[in-house]
């Protein structure tokens, strides 16, 4: 029984050649012979070699030299892309007295193959082929190992915020009981002073109390908005319908409702949002509390007269929107960016910041089936990347399979939230 072998086809113009040599009648007949085939550069000499190399190596697959020319030797241009640009193959043309230098080259690691001058253009063809083709695989096995590795990464990162998250929302219910016996207790405390005929002026120290009991209220109203935080993250479940939701117009509102807060720390604010941008997939009231809690926490970690700049614009066609938070302000170190979303870590030095916010934009962008990344700004500060899908109504098979995914893989979570929410 024969078995057909597929042979993967080739695009040999992804990626192009570059041709190194002093000869100018070498460089126009390269052009001719494989012009068609290949996208060329071509450079008559190692500076321009080296010029064209730094301008376009993003493109590159080969660089082909000459080994004797004016100036610098080929061999030395080879060496020195080897060590700034490894992934690009390196090919030498020599004449048969230079073969002792090729032979050096290929022992060293500086060069995929050597061609012996004069060359022949259907063996050279050949080459270039076969070198093209060892190219593109590399990169793609080079690509499917990068997301191999960030989704291992992500796995990773999520498995551990769950477990995290699981001990905190597990002291949920046990918070609320106890906050409600606490605010009790304050409530009536004027009223209690004033069934017994006391009055707090007659206190010693009636300032004291005063501010002491406005203080407690306050912390207790802070954990109390805490926990709606982390119960509004976990209260939808598959069987909701999705809707269209204009994130534009949500952060416009939300910028304007904080107007005050970003003057009074001179925070300026820019927004840019493209005009093509679609609606995304979600519940209004979640996608706006998640830009709110976005912008509360930008407001508490920056200093004052800093920048945000937010960026709305479309993903590929039908694929919904990214939503960039870029700040110019100190910035976090990479340990810190990796357990950003941990539960009670805050960007903040200040002592009563929970640090809770970003938690919940973690479970609020995955519950609605996106994904939220932070990473270092071009300025120096904090970037938060925010994909959300595209609306599709729930009956679409691709957008209940995201939701139903993420459903279930936080459910643990969400019934440990849940439970705590329905005790308030």
């Amino acid at each position: 029984m024969s078995t057909t072998v597929i042979q993967p086809e080739f695009d040999y113009r992804r990626f192009a050649i570059l041709y190194v040599d002093d000869e100018d009648a070498s460089l126009r007949m390269f052009q001719t012979a494989f012009g068609e085939q290949f996208r060329i550069f071509t450079a008559p000499n190692a500076v321009e070699g080296q010029r064209l190399l730094d301008a376009h190596h993003a493109e590159l697959g080969i660089l082909m030299t000459d080994e004797r020319m004016p100036g610098e030797r080929g061999v030395h241009l080879l060496e020195k892309a080897r060590r700034q640009y490894p992934r690009i193959l390196r090919i030498l043309t020599t004449a048969y007295s230079d073969l002792d230098t090729a032979i050096a080259a290929v022992n060293s690691g500086a060069i995929y193959k050597y061609i012996q001058k004069p060359w022949n253009p259907a063996e050279l063809e050949l080459v270039l082929r076969q070198a093209l083709q060892f190219f593109i695989l590399q990169q793609e096995r080079d690509q499917l190992l990068r997301e191999r590795v960030s989704t291992l990464h992500r796995l990773m990162f999520t498995d551990r915020l769950i477990s995290m998250s699981l001990l905190s929302s597990g002291l949920n219910h046990h918070l609320r009981n106890s906050l409600v016996a606490i605010r009790t207790f304050l409530d009536l405390a004027p009223v209690k002073l004033a069934e017994e005929k006391i009055s707090p002026d007659t206190l010693r120290d009636p300032h004291y109390w005063r501010e002491f009991h406005a203080m407690a209220q306050a912390q207790i109203s802070r954990i109390t908005e805490m926990l709606d935080n982390l119960g509004l993250a976990a209260t939808r479940g598959p069987e909701e319908s999705p809707e269209p939701v204009d994130v534009a117009a949500l952060l416009k509102e939300t910028v304007e409702a904080a107007r005050s807060q970003l003057e009074l720390k001179q925070l300026a604010v820019q927004v840019h949002c493209s005009d093509s941008l679609p609606k995304v997939t979600g519940h209004a009231v979640k996608i706006q509390r998640l830009l709110e809690l976005l912008l509360q926490d930008e407001i508490r970690s920056l200093p004052a007269g800093k920048e945000i700049v937010w960026i709305l614009q479309p993903l590929a066609p039908n694929q919904g929107v990214e939503i960039i938070v870029d700040d110019n302000g100190p910035g976090l170190n990479a340990e810190d960016m990796r357990i950003l979303f941990d539960p009670f870590f805050s960007r903040s030095n200040h002592p009563q910041d929970f640090g809770i916010n970003l938690m919940a934009c973690f479970f609020l962008v995955y519950h609605q089936g996106g994904r939220i990344e932070v990473d270092k700004s071009p300025r120096g500060g904090t970037r938060f990347r925010i994909h959300l899908p595209g609306f599709k109504p729930l009956g679409d098979k691709a957008s209940r399979e995201t939701i139903e995914n993420n459903w279930s893989m936080y459910e643990d979570l969400y019934e440990g939230l849940i439970s705590g929410r329905a005790e308030k």
